[in-house]
This record gives structure tokens, sequence and C-alpha cells, in this order.
């Protein structure tokens, strides 16, 4: 009896505690969020073949989320609740499901930095790691572990992560992917060395380290009916180092990464090192921006899992040397990165033409001429009889400064953009692509390369100061995969609460009379603050969606799209 009378007591003054530090703490706390909900509803199109059978009785998809995070003074907690019921097309079906894949709590001070749960980081560029989440591609490589982030000392950072990537909705268990750890230092010269205080030459240094451990198991393979068993590495470690140079209008990026051996699907089992430089040199003045960019990338898919080998495990990301665009005849053939090996360079020039100059009138005129193209690396056997990539060899041999013979990708591009008067304005762009459709989208020597030449004019008329017409046509030339295009889009707003528009693409130049399609799109919407609702009716044409050098397929489909979206 004592004994329960003492532990009632114990429990009233815990309990009395507990409620006075709740409210202390949540007293000077702020939730905020955002949702976004995603409805397809599909209909038959005898047009695309879509009928019962293909849409195997899927007739709705909805994707939707629901982020939370609350901050108070050096706390910070937040989760994440998804839902796949079921995942709209082009989605993977392994999200089928819902439930809450993202939560975490984190601290911090002017000293360190705590986050235990699932989180995002990236060192450097991310040639080693990056993980992040993008929704419209259905990508997420969050990891769920600890994270420490220290500044020891002025200008000094250090990171130390550990953990497993997010993987749809399987738990980590032994086998199905592997253990993350990594950790980074950056140095700002500037705050260590006293004579570069106050300098305009700004230094940052930095270094990395990622390892993934993963229990594996000996692989067999047949050749010429001899059977060959490998040894799998458990632990491959990657190990990186960077600079950033920047004075006045001059900034200098170069990062290198090596990789150890890493025999995987992805690579076909080759014993062969990766490696990656990623250098940007720029310069920026007023009216004036320059950017030259050059990149190669030897064997660098780095997973948690040795056998996936379709987009998710990532554990580091390979920024694209090529320019994302905006209008769909330019996105219709877009780039992926080539992680097994690619030699890009890109030049970038925006020059502003000044206001009353003869070019620029009264309101200037902004020019931006961008250049890209990536090739092969190149590629030779490492011994006699040895096919280049044979699984359980080294793979090839690989010059660091010769380019392959084969040509992946290229775009010119230039783009105009003019304000006539207070009524009129315009965007004016010319795209010449090379898209090499087997290499790019894996398919065998079915399609060789599409050349193509696009052109945009996008004008907008101002009605009244809140009421805006704006009129899109693109064309889109080529006599290789399914030849010309072209589109028109009327769109109506007015601001800041409604917007309606019209759009047809319309492959008119398809070498197959019945293939000859219309691709309509009908949609309007309504804005109040940060909550935006769209509604749209038409058909979506089967291609890549890219964003950032990742991608998915996207198949064809009619019917009705419901987009919800907003933060508070």
């Amino acid at each position: 009896m004592k004994k329960n009378i003492l532990l009632l007591l114990a429990l009233l003054i815990f309990s009395g505690a507990s409620t006075v530090f709740a409210q202390n703490f949540l007293s000077g706390g702020q939730v905020h969020g955002n949702f976004q909900t995603d409805m397809q509803y599909y209909t038959n199109d005898d047009v695309l073949g879509i009928n019962d059978t293909t849409l195997n009785g899927k007739r709705m998809g909805l994707n939707g989320f629901l982020e939370l995070n609350y901050t108070n003074e050096n706390f910070t907690a937040g989760m994440r609740y998804e839902a796949y019921l079921s995942p709209m097309l082009g989605f993977d079906p392994k999200y089928e499901g819902h439930g809450i894949p993202y939560y975490f709590a984190q601290y911090k001070n002017d000293f360190v930095d705590v986050t235990v749960g699932n989180f995002y980081e990236q060192f450097g560029n991310g040639l080693v790691l990056r993980t992040y989440q993008e929704w419209n591609l259905g990508y997420d490589n969050s990891l769920s572990g600890i994270r420490v982030k220290l500044s020891p000392y002025k200008g000094v950072t250090v990171k130390g992560i550990v953990g497993t990537q997010r993987y749809y909705w399987q738990k980590f268990e032994d086998g199905n992917r592997g253990i993350v750890r990594g950790t980074d230092v950056e140095l700002y010269l500037n705050d260590i060395l006293k004579g570069l205080e106050g300098k305009q030459t700004q230094i940052i240094l930095g270094g990395s380290m990622v390892s993934k451990y993963e229990k594996v198991t000996s692989k067999t393979t047949v050749i010429n009916d001899t059977i060959f068993e490998y040894n799998l590495p458990a632990n491959v470690a990657s190990f990186a180092g960077r600079m950033n140079i920047s004075h006045r209008g001059f900034n200098f990026i170069t990062e290198y990464a090596y990789k150890m051996n890493n025999p995987s699907q992805y690579n076909n089992y080759i014993y062969k090192p990766g490696q990656a430089l990623f250098s940007t040199l720029s310069y920026s003045t007023k009216g004036l921006g320059i950017i030259l960019a050059a990149k190669r990338i030897d064997n660098m898919s780095f997973k948690s899992k040795m056998t996936e080998d379709e987009n998710m495990l990532d554990i580091n990301f390979v920024p694209p040397l090529t320019k994302m665009h905006h209008y769909s005849l330019a996105t219709m053939y877009p780039y992926a990165t080539q992680l097994n090996g690619e030699y890009a360079f890109e030049g970038d020039i925006v020059y502003t033409i000044p206001k009353k100059s003869k070019l620029g009138g009264r309101y200037g005129m902004n020019i931006a001429i961008d250049y890209a193209v990536v090739f092969d690396i190149d590629r030779q056997p490492v011994a006699e009889g040895i096919l280049i990539g044979q699984t359980g060899t080294l793979g090839y041999e690989s010059d660091f400064f010769k380019l392959g013979g084969d040509m992946f990708f290229q775009d010119f591009n230039i783009k105009i953009t003019k304000k006539f008067n207070k009524k009129w304005k315009g965007i004016f762009t010319y795209l010449n692509q090379v898209y090499d459709k087997d290499v790019i989208e894996g398919h065998h020597n079915e399609y060789g390369k599409v050349y193509a030449h696009i052109g945009i004019a996008d004008v907008t008329y101002k009605v009244t100061p809140r009421q805006s017409l704006r009129t899109e046509a693109q064309v889109l030339f080529t006599e290789q995969d399914k030849g010309d295009w072209a589109s028109l889009t009327l769109e109506y707003n007015i601001a800041p609460k409604y917007f309606i528009s019209v759009m047809d693409e319309y492959n008119y130049g398809n070498p197959v009379e019945d293939d000859q399609t219309h691709y309509f799109n009908v949609a309007g919407g309504y804005i109040k603050g940060s909550t935006r609702v769209a509604l749209s009716y038409g058909r979506q044409r089967e291609g890549l969606l890219c964003v950032g050098g990742v991608c998915r397929q996207v198949p064809a489909s009619t019917g009705f799209t419901l987009t919800v979206t907003s933060s508070f």
C-alpha cells in the first residue's frame, strides 16, 4: 500500500512537471506545412488504343502528401504522410499504399546540429552523396538514421551521416539494401587564415568520404559453357575533393571523385573503379553572364543495392550539363545522365542589351545562348580476348582525356526576351538538338539518332492591369522518330485568382498516318493565397519526363487531372 502511494505521488509529480515542460515547450512553437494532391481519372481512347484491357481495370490514380514541421527555438520536428491509392500511371506500382515514410527531430545551435530520423543531405556537388526528393518523378532516396554537423571553429564545418535509404515502403532488412556512411569537411579559408580576412578573393576547400556496406553473396555466371563465380565487395568506399574560388565577378568550382570497384547490375558487374570530374567557370557583371562547364564521368553509378538498376537507391548524383527547358516540344527529347560514362561540355551566355539603345529600345532586350554536347568516353579492351564491359573483369580501359566516338546529345539554343510596350512582350526560342534515342532511352539499335529543329514563340498581351492573354506557338521538325509536331496554347489569366488554358499538340508529320494524333488539353484553375486548385482534361503523350537529368517514362493516357497544392 505504501509503495502504491509513493508510486502515485511520483506519477503525479512527473505528470505535473511534464505538463509544465510541455506548456513551456509548446508556447513558443510554430507549425508550418504544405500538402499536394494529384488525382487522375482515366477514360477510354480509341485513338491512343486505351481501353478496359490496357488499363487493367485501373480507372483512377491518386498521389498525395501532407508535410508538417514544428519549430521552437533550437528544436525542429517534422513528418510527411504520403498516399498512393493507387499510384498514377507512370509511377512505380511498388509505391501502392500509404503511411508516414518521413519523420525527424532536429536540434541545432552555433556549435552542433543533430538530426535523428529521416533527412536529405548533399556533400559538395553531390558526386559521392546527394539525397533528395522529386515529387513529380516519384523519386525519394532520403536517408533514415542520424546526421551530425559540427562547427568547432569559425570557417570549419564537419558533417557525419549514417543511415539506410528509402526503398518504396520496404522496411530495412539485411540483404534488401545497404547501410550508407559518410563524412564531409568544408573549410572557408577567409575565416581561418588571417591573411585572407576581408579579401575579395574567397576560397573554400572541401573533402568527402562515403561508403556503403551491403551483405552480399557470391555471383555466378556462365560464359561459353564455363561457370564463373565472383567475390563481390561488401564495403564500397568513395572519396571526393573540391575547391571553390571566387574573385569579384569570377567563380571557379571544381570537384573530383573516385569510387572503388563496385560491381553491380547497373554496370554489368565489372570491377573497374569509378571516377568523376566536374568543373565550372563563370563570370557575371551588370548585363552579362557567362558560364563554361565540363564534366567527365566513368562508371559512377553508386547505389546502396547492387542489384537495383532503376532510378532508386542512388547514393550520389552527377549534375547534368544540359539546359533545362520548360516548353513541351523543347522537352520532347530530354537528356538523361549516362552514369556508366559520358564526357560533357556546356557554354552559356546571357546578355542584356541596354534600354534606349538601337536594339534594346525603350525596355531593353535579353539574349541567352546555350550550347551543350555530350559524348561517350573512350573505351578499350583490358586484354586480348576480353570483351569491353565483360562481366567479372575490369570492364575496359579508358584514356581520361580522350573522347569516345559516339555523340549522345547536342543542344544549341538561343532565347530572346523582349518587351515591346506596356501591352506586349514576347519570348522567342530556337533549338537545334541531336538525340541518341537508343542510348538515352535504353533501346538496342532500334531508332538511332534524332535530329530536330524547334521554334517557339511565347507572346503575352496585357488586356487590363489584371487580365492577360498568352499565346504559345511551337513547331518541331525532324525526319526521324515520330516526325514533325506543332503545338498551340492559349491561356487567359485574371490576376491573382483565375486562369484558363486550351492546348493542342499535333503530330501531323508522323510517318504512320493513323498515328497523326492531336494531344489536346483544356485546363482551368483558381488561386487563393497559397492554395492553388487546377482541373484539366485531355491527352498525355508517351515519353520521358526528366528533372535535372533524372527521368521516368510516362505512358500515354486520356482523362481528367485534379491538382490541389497549399502551404501554411
